[in-house]
C-alpha cells in the first residue's frame, strides 16, 4: 500500500490481465456486526482488510466479543445475549458502515458508550437515526454538534422500556445506512411482538438494503417488506450464527476495472480485463454498474464469480442515468464520461453530498482540472469531456481523504493526450482497497520510456544510497541500489557453488539475468531471503569486484537493472546510473561531498558499530577510490552532462532529500498547471 503524500501516474496506454478484488466493505462490516450479535461462533472467509473493517473489529473486541484473525479469515464468538462490556469509548474512523449500525445495536444492548471518529465523520449526519432511536426511548446525547457524531449512549442502568407498539419511522432519503442500522439492531428487541419500521420519503440506495436483508436471513432473521417502505421484523427473532460465511469481492471496487476494460483494452478485441471474486449474480447492488458500462459501450460477460470486460464502442457513448441504485459506483461513470462522445448526466445522487466528502463538489472540481466542462446541482452532475486530445490538462487530483475519488481518477492516466496524473494522498484507498494501485499496475501497460527515473550518482560515502532510498519512499517509487547488485550476484554465485572466474562467467551471467532481487524497507531480499547483512561484509565487497570484472556478467546486470524501471517510477543510485544505465532519465543528480566530510561520516558509522578506525586513513582510502573510479575505462565515475550537482557536505540527509524532491517537482507539469 502506498503511504506517500502523492503518487504520480505516468501516461498509461492500455490494460489487460486478471485481477482478484478484495472483499466487499458493505458485506464485511455487516457480517462482522451480525456475527457479534449472534449466538455461537462465526467463521468469516475472505474478509476485506481495510481501515473500515479494522475499526469494526477493534470495536467488537472492546465490547466483549472474541475475535481471532488468521489472514482474511476471522472467527468471531458473538455476545449471544450477553451484555456488552461498558463503559467504553469507541473510535470508528470515517467508517459509516461501523458508526451507524453500532450506534443502533449498542443502544439496544445496554451500557454506556462514546462513539467518535475522524473530523469528517463528525460532519456526516446521523440525526435521523438518533431521532428514530429516541422514538423508542433510547437515551443518546450529542457530544458536539446536534445531528452529528460524536455520541454518548447512556444506558448504564440497562435499556429502558422501549416503545414498540407503533411503527418506528425513519427517513430514507439521506442515507440507507440509517435503515440498515435499525434492521440490524431491532431483532435484539423483538421478543413477544413484531417490530415495524416505516420509511419516510423515498428510500435511496435500495440495493444496499437488499444486501442487509439477505445477510439478516443468513443469521436467522427473516424480515418482510412492503414495497421498500414498511419492514416487519417477526416476533421471537433471535440471531444465530450460520457457522461460516464467505464475503463476496467488492462490486464497487470492480467498477474501476470494468471501466478500465471499457477504455483501455484497445480496438482489436483481443485484450480484456478479467475480474475474479464477483460475478453477474452478486447480491450487491453495485453489480448493476455493469448495465451502465454496457450502455456506454463496454462489452461485459461473466459467470457466478467472474467478469470479463473489453472495449466495444469507441469513443464511449454519453448517457443520462438515474443513479439511485448505484450511488458509489456512479462516481466511476463520471470519470468514464471523460472518454465519451457528448455530455453524460448522472442524477439522483444527493447522497454523494453526505459521504466521505461532498462528492458532487469534489468530482466537479477535479474533472474541471482535467479539462472537462462540468455542471453540478443539488442531486446531479453533468460532464462534457475535453473536445479533443489537445484540450486535456495535466492535473494534480486532490482526493479529500476519499478512497473513491482516488481510485476513480487513476483512470484519467489513460487519457489520449498522454499526460501524467498526480493522485494526492493515495493511501486513502486503504479504506476499502489497500492494494488498489498495485492491482492497477499489474494490468496496466505503458511504454517503458514513459516510466520516470531519478538517478542519484556519486562517489563512495556521499550518502547517495540513503538519499535515494528516502526519495523513493517519499514518491512511492521503486528503489534500485545498483552497488548491491554485484554483491548479490557474487553471493548467489557462491551459494550455487560457482567460482567467480572467467571459467564460470557464462553460467553466472545466465543466473544474473533473472536474480529475484528486491529492495524493501531498508532491507535487501534475494527471493524470500534477507541478505542485507550478508552482502555488506568486506569479503562480499571483494567478491563484487571480481564479478564486475566479468564482461558478460556486467552486461547481464545492466539488463537486470533496466528491469527495475516499472510502474509507477524508479529511483536508482550508483556510480553510472545517469551516464550508462538510464541516460534518458528526466532527473539526474550527482551527489558529492568533500573527502574530509565523507571520511568523518564513515568514521562515525564504523565507531557506532564498534569498529576502530582512523579518519586520516579513511580519507586517504576514499581519495584513492575516487581516483580509481574516475579513471576506470568502463563507466568511469563522473556526473552526467545534464546532471545537477548537489554538494551535501553541509546538508543533513533530510535537506538533501528535500532538494532532490524540489528539483523533481519543478520538472512536473502539475506545477505549471497549479500556477496557471
Amino acid at each position: 500500500m502506498y503511504s506517500t503524500a502523492l503518487l504520480d501516474l505516468p501516461p498509461l496506454q492500455a490494460a489487460a490481465g486478471e485481477v482478484h478484488l478484495p472483499g466487499s466493505k458493505s458485506i464485511s462490516n455487516r457480517v462482522l456486526l451480525l456475527a457479534a450479535l449472534s449466538h455461537g461462533t462465526t467463521t468469516v472467509h475472505d474478509l476485506l482488510a481495510s481501515d473500515d473493517t479494522r475499526v469494526m473489529l477493534d470495536a467488537l473486541r472492546q465490547i466483549g466479543c472474541t475475535v481471532d484473525e488468521a489472514g482474511s479469515t476471522v472467527r468471531i464468538t458473538g455476545l449471544g445475549g450477553r451484555l456488552p462490556q461498558s463503559p467504553s469509548k469507541l473510535f470508528l474512523g470515517n467508517a459509516g458502515t461501523a458508526m451507524r449500525p453500532l450506534t443502533a445495536a449498542l443502544a439496544l444492548l445496554g451500557g454506556e458508550f462514546e462513539l467518535s471518529g475522524v473530523p469528517r465523520m463528525h460532519e456526516r449526519p446521523i440525526g435521523d437515526l438518533i431521532d428514530a432511536l429516541r422514538q423508542l426511548g433510547c437515551q443518546i446525547d450529542y457530544l458536539g454538534n446536534q445531528g452529528y457524531p460524536p455520541l454518548k449512549i447512556a444506558h448504564g442502568q440497562g435499556v429502558p422500556t422501549l416503545a414498540l407498539a407503533e411503527p418506528i419511522r425513519v427517513r430514507g432519503d439521506v442515507s440507507s445506512q440509517f435503515l440498515t442500522a435499525l434492521l440490524m439492531a431491532l431483532p435484539l428487541a423483538a421478543g413477544t411482538q413484531a417490530i415495524v419500521i416505516e420509511v419516510v420519503g423515498e428510500l435511496i440506495s435500495k440495493p444496499y438494503i437488499a444486501i442487509t436483508l439477505q445477510l439478516l436471513a443468513r443469521f436467522g432473521i427473516a424480515v418482510e417488506h412492503q414495497n421498500w417502505q414498511r419492514f416487519t421484523i417477526p416476533a421471537g427473532s433471535r440471531y444465530q450464527s450460520p457457522g461460516s460465511i464467505h464475503v463476496e469481492a467488492d462490486a464497487s471496487s470492480a467498477s474501476y476495472f470494468i471501466a478500465l476494460g471499457a477504455i483501455a483494452t484497445g480496438r482489436d478485441g483481443q485484450k480484456s480485463i478479467k475480474i475474479q471474486g464477483v460475478g453477474l449474480d452478486s447480491i450487491q447492488g453495485d453489480i448493476r454498474f455493469v448495465e451502465a458500462a454496457r450502455a456506454m459501450g463496454a462489452v461485459v460477460t461473466g459467470g457466478a464469480n467472474w467478469l470479463q470486460i473489453k472495449r466495444g464502442a469507441w469513443p464511449l457513448k454519453a448517457i443520462e442515468l438515474d443513479c439511485n441504485h448505484i450511488p458509489d459506483a456512479a462516481m466511476t461513470l463520471a470519470v468514464m464520461a471523460l472518454y465519451a462522445e457528448g455530455t453524460t448526466t448522472l442524477t439522483n445522487i444527493a447522497s454523494w453530498r453526505v459521504k466521505e466528502t461532498d462528492r458532487i463538489a469534489a468530482m466537479a472540481t477535479e474533472l474541471r482540472k482535467l479539462g472537462a466542462t462540468v455542471e453540478e446541482g443539488a442531486d446531479y452532475i453533468r460532464v462534457t469531456p475535453p473536445a479533443q486530445a489537445a484540450d486535456w490538462k495535466a492535473a494534480s487530483i486532490h482526493t479529500y481523504d476519499d478512497h473513491r475519488v482516488a481510485m476513480c481518477f487513476s483512470l484519467a492516466a489513460f487519457n489520449p493526450a498522454r499526460l501524467p496524473v498526480r493522485i494526492e494522498d493515495p493511501k486513502c484507498v486503504a479504506k476499502t482497497f489497500p492494494d488498489y494501485f498495485e492491482t492497477l499496475f499489474s494490468v496496466a501497460q505503458v511504454n517503458t520510456a514513459m516510466i520516470p527515473v531519478i538517478c542519484i550518482d556519486g562517489p563512495t560515502a556521499s550518502g547517495k544510497g540513503t538519499v535515494a532510498a528516502a526519495v523513493a519512499q517519499r514518491l512511492g517509487y521503486r528503489f534500485l541500489d545498483s552497488g548491491a547488485m554485484y554483491r548479490i550476484t557474487a553471493l548467489a554465485a557462491l551459494r550455487k557453488g560457482l567460482a567467480i572466474d572467467a571459467e564460470h562467467e557464462a553460467r553466472i551471467s545466465t543466473m544474473a539475468q533473472t536474480l529475484p532481487v528486491c529492495f524493501e524497507g531498508g532491507r535487501v531480499l534475494l527471493g524470500s531471503d534477507d541478505v542485507t547483512d550478508a552482502i555488506r561484509t568486506e569479503e562480499a565487497g571483494m567478491n563484487a569486484s571480481r564479478v564486475s570484472a566479468l564482461p558478460a556478467v556486467r552486461t547481464a546486470l545492466v539488463d537486470l537493472q533496466h528491469s527495475f524501471q516499472r510502474l509507477p517510477g524508479l529511483v536508482a543510485d550508483g556510480r553510472d546510473m545517469g551516464t550508462v544505465i538510464f541516460p534518458a532519465a528526466p532527473l539526474k543528480v550527482y551527489l558529492t561531498a568533500s573527502a574530509a566530510c565523507r571520511a568523518e561520516r564513515r568514521y562515525k558509522q564504523l565507531i557506532s558499530k564498534g569498529f576502530s578506525a582512523s579518519i586520516e586513513d579513511l580519507r586517504a582510502d576514499l581519495e584513492a577510490r575516487d581516483a580509481r573510479d574516475s579513471s576506470r575505462s568502463v563507466a568511469p565515475l563522473k556526473p552526467a552532462q545534464d546532471a545537477l550537482v548537489l554538494d551535501n557536505s553541509d546538508l543533513t540527509i533530510d535537506e538533501a532529500v528535500e532538494q532532490v524532491l524540489a528539483w523533481w517537482q519543478e520538472r512536473q507539469p502539475f506545477a505549471a498547471a497549479a500556477q496557471g
